[in-house]
C-alpha cells in the first residue's frame, strides 16, 4: 500500500481513537472520583435506562463494543461493563455476538489495508505456527481464543491471524465459541461489581473481593488459567 495512503489511515484512526476516549471519560465526574454514592447514583441510573428499553440499549451496546473493539480497545473493560449494564447471561450474549463481529470486523480492515505492516512486525515472532495454523486453522485458532490469547493483546490477537491468512468464517466461529469461557467471567464480575454496589452503602475493597458474587469467578478464572497454560503446551509448546 502506498506510504501516504497508510499514514492518512492510521491519522483519521487515531483521531478518531482519541475523540472516542474524550467523549466516553468526559461523561464521569473525576472530582468524585472516589465518592461511592456517586457510583451508587450511576448504579440506580443504568438500571433505570435498561429497564425503560432493554432492546435499543443492547443494540448500542453492540455498536458500541464493534467500535470499540476495532479501535483496538481492550477486552476486559468492555466485558465488565456488559457484565454492569445486562447481568452475566445477557451480558456474555451480546458481548460474545458483538466482540466477535468486532473482532471479524478488525482482521478484514488489518488484512486488507495494513497485511504488509502486520507481517512485518509479527511474522519472524509467530512464523513457526504458520504451518500448524494451515493444517487446521479453525482447531488451532480455537485452542488459541480458548487459551486467552496466550497473554498476547487483546488488539494484537485479533490481528495476529492477518499472517495465517485464515478464513473469515473460521475466525468467527472459533472466535465466538473460544471466547465463551473468558466472557463468561468477566461478565460474572462485572454483574458482581453492579451487585456490590446497589447492597453497599460504602466500599471496601475487602468486602468486595469476599462477595461470592466476586470470588467464585475469581476462583474460576484462576481454574481457566491453568487450563489455559495446559493447552498452550499442548498446541503451542515452542517458546517465543
Amino acid at each position: 500500500m502506498n506510504k501516504n495512503i497508510k499514514i492518512t489511515l492510521g491519522s483519521i484512526y487515531l483521531i478518531i481513537l482519541v475523540a472516542f476516549l474524550y467523549f466516553l471519560f468526559s461523561k464521569f465526574d473525576i472530582a468524585r472520583i472516589d465518592d461511592f454514592s456517586y457510583y451508587k447514583t450511576i448504579q440506580t441510573n443504568i438500571d433505570e435506562i435498561i429497564g425503560q428499553n432493554l432492546y435499543i440499549n443492547l443494540i448500542l451496546y453492540f455498536i458500541f463494543a464493534i467500535v470499540w473493539v476495532m479501535l483496538l480497545g481492550f477486552g476486559s473493560p468492555i466485558l465488565i461493563l456488559s457484565g454492569i449494564i445486562f447481568g452475566k447471561w445477557i451480558g456474555t450474549f451480546i458481548s460474545l455476538i458483538s466482540i466477535s463481529v468486532g473482532s471479524l470486523c478488525l482482521y478484514i480492515l488489518g488484512s486488507y489495508f495494513f497485511s504488509d505492516l502486520i507481517h512485518q512486525i509479527l511474522k519472524n515472532k509467530f512464523s513457526k505456527f504458520i504451518e500448524r495454523f494451515q493444517k487446521n486453522e479453525f482447531y488451532y485458532f480455537l485452542a488459541f481464543r480458548a487459551a486467552g490469547g496466550l497473554g498476547i493483546p487483546f488488539g494484537l490477537q485479533n490481528l495476529l491471524p492477518v499472517i495465517f491468512k485464515i478464513k473469515n468464517y473460521n475466525y468467527f466461529l472459533a472466535s465466538l465459541i473460544g471466547f465463551i469461557p473468558h466472557f463468561f467471567i468477566w461478565n460474572a464480575v462485572g454483574a458482581g461489581i453492579n451487585e456490590f454496589i446497589k447492597v453497599s452503602n460504602e466500599f471496601s475493597f475487602l468486602s468486595l473481593v469476599m462477595s461470592k458474587e466476586i470470588y467464585i469467578p475469581i476462583l474460576i478464572f484462576v481454574i481457566l488459567f491453568l487450563f489455559s497454560i495446559a493447552i498452550k503446551k499442548k498446541f503451542f509448546n515452542d517458546q517465543y
